[in-house]
């Protein structure tokens, strides 16, 4: 059973504008799928919150190469992309409300040059804990510049076209029907709560210790 003081830190949470309430809900994360998931045993500490660069270099790269092995259609766009945001692990859980929390790294030429956090709340039918990972492959320089260029954050499904890949697409996708902005691949899904949609959570630029 979820704590007292948890109900009356979302009760308060309602009456607070919803740029706030989405940001305090991703933060919680860590702390509510401890109580509405247990997922896996250290889900706490693989949600990201408190990561360091390292630790995130290090998760991004087993991340990749899962990805890779899984994915032919994601090595062909990881060709010719001008780079790939990479979320190595991100918690999903909810109660009434919940949303989801990750931090990740952006890579270009296969090296890092950036940090990124992913923070969403949601309303509705929900109940349980989820993780997955997801990769955005930017195959323009003005889906990137979009990206780089929104120092207070990007809210995925305003600007550049975004394209999430399935199974379906995976099976005829290639550097030459790859037209759109950012294609996003989601892996590693577990839990309780159905999809991984990221639509209206926002991307922000990190700076996490070394």
């Amino acid at each position: 059973m979820i704590a007292c003081k948890k109900i009356l830190f979302f009760a308060l949470l309602m009456s607070a504008p919803l740029s706030h309430q989405a940001f305090a809900i991703g933060e919680a994360i860590s702390e509510l799928a401890s109580d509405v998931g247990n997922i896996t045993k250290d889900i706490g500490k693989n949600v990201g919150v408190g990561a360091t660069a390292t630790e995130i270099d290090k998760d991004t790269d087993v991340a990749l190469n899962k990805l890779f092995k899984g994915s032919p259609a994601a090595v062909k766009l990881s060709k010719t992309a001008k780079a790939i945001l990479v979320y190595p692990k991100i918690i999903k859980a909810g109660l009434g409300i919940g949303g989801h929390h990750g931090k990740g790294a952006l890579r270009k030429k296969g090296k890092t040059v950036a940090y990124y956090n992913t923070v969403a709340g949601s309303y509705g039918l929900q109940i349980g804990a989820q993780s997955f990972g997801y990769a955005m492959f930017f195959m323009d320089d003005k889906g990137l510049k979009y990206l780089i260029d929104n120092n207070d954050g990007w809210e995925v499904g305003v600007g550049p076209s975004l394209v999430f890949v399935d199974e379906g697409m995976a099976k005829t996708l290639n550097n030459t029907t790859a037209t759109e902005s950012v294609y996003v691949f989601t892996f590693n899904q577990h839990g309780l709560m159905a999809g991984a949609g990221i639509q209206g959570s926002k991307i922000t630029k990190i700076n996490p210790d070394k």
